[in-house]
């Protein structure tokens, strides 16, 4: 099969959303599937207000229908809503070319955060995107009935998954501080809440994990916590192994693949009990979800390591991406309907082009 993804997060980003991405081009193509991402690289691009590091791409939509034209999937994924997304929805409209696409971000949440946006018209923007697609797929049960009680049509499931081999229970030397090491792994932004975990009257040593817009001010604010910085592949995994406690404090986050990988390396997750969390921890098995931050932290840090990596080994990226594969044609209807294979045949090259 040949699929077609188009996103706005993609490398040398480093998030769940891209992580997730990744890992599902990777296994396609182990697959024997034919994958053409279209990403940032491929444009134009200026960076993103408040996230420099997040670049978005220029009046795409030329380039997009070029490459959709000239690479005819069999199935189109829109995974992100910015402007790739909104110029890949665009050209599966105008040639009426059926599309799925993905919800991997509150973006309504971390937009208000910034600015005194309500919440009601960042989801009507995002209902009308997503409202075309005959599939949007999502990560959790609670993020299906939450989009669902705002008016979102045709959720379906797409789980996530965790490279077992890479993340691995590994020596706890790695980290010369005191211990409980309570770790947090992900970027250092507003709408993490990082403050709930920094602010934590806790033994033993806090350490962040990672980068972003908030982390000088938070080293300034919180001198007595230990930040690493951004770390990759194998030595993130070695830090997340290091840890005894994984603590997630956003209340915003749609899944929160780092603790799937937290969990792998035998190491268990503190959270508030909210949508990700709710849907990834095993309460008093893999992790503690409570209100009180600092008392789940001490809960957890009494669970069993074997526990959070046997969990971790039922979460593969092999069975992820069999679901996605599932739901990018679920009623068995090719993407292109015969009205629209017409015309893109008959259709000079040259007019799918602005």
């Amino acid at each position: 099969m040949k699929i077609a993804i188009v996103s706005d997060a993609w490398m040398p980003q480093t998030n769940g959303v891209v992580q997730t991405l990744r890992m599902t081009v990777d296994a396609l193509r182990k697959l024997h599937h034919e994958v053409q991402v279209i990403e940032p690289g491929l444009f134009s691009t200026f960076p993103c207000p408040t996230y420099p590091e997040i670049r978005l791409s220029w009046w795409p939509f030329a380039r997009v229908s070029r490459l959709l034209w000239e690479f005819v999937p069999d199935a189109i994924h829109i995974a992100t809503e910015g402007p790739l997304g909104n110029a890949a929805r665009r050209w599966c409209l105008r040639h009426s070319v059926r599309f799925t696409t993905s919800y991997h971000t509150q973006f309504p949440e971390y937009l208000r955060a910034r600015l005194p946006i309500p919440l009601d018209v960042s989801y009507a923007y995002l209902r009308t995107f997503h409202a075309d697609a005959v599939r949007t797929m999502v990560a959790t049960p609670a993020m299906q009935r939450q989009l669902e009680q705002r008016g979102f049509g045709n959720i379906v499931r797409w789980t996530r998954g965790v490279d077992v081999d890479l993340f691995r229970p590994r020596d706890k030397k790695l980290l010369a501080l005191p211990r409980p090491i309570a770790m947090y792994v992900g970027r250092v932004a507003v709408e993490k809440n990082l403050d709930a975990f920094l602010a934590l009257d806790l033994p033993g040593s806090k350490v962040i994990v990672g980068d972003g817009p908030a982390r000088i001010e938070l080293q300034k604010k919180y001198p007595q916590a230990t930040f690493v910085g951004l770390q990759r592949g194998e030595m993130l995994a070695k830090h997340l192994a290091a840890a005894d406690v994984f603590v997630f404090p956003s209340r915003t986050d749609t899944f929160g693949l780092v603790m799937l990988e937290a969990l792998a390396c035998g190491v268990p997750v503190a959270a508030f009990p909210v949508t990700g969390p709710i849907d990834v921890v095993q309460q008093g098995i893999t992790g503690v979800l409570h209100e009180d931050l600092g008392l789940a932290v001490r809960d957890a840090l009494q669970l069993n390591p074997q526990d959070c990596r046997a969990y971790a080994l039922n979460h593969t990226w092999q069975m992820a991406t069999a679901q996605f594969l599932g739901n990018l044609h679920a009623d068995h209807t090719p993407v292109f309907t015969p009205a629209s294979s017409t015309r893109l045949l008959d259709e000079p090259r040259r007019q799918c082009v602005e």
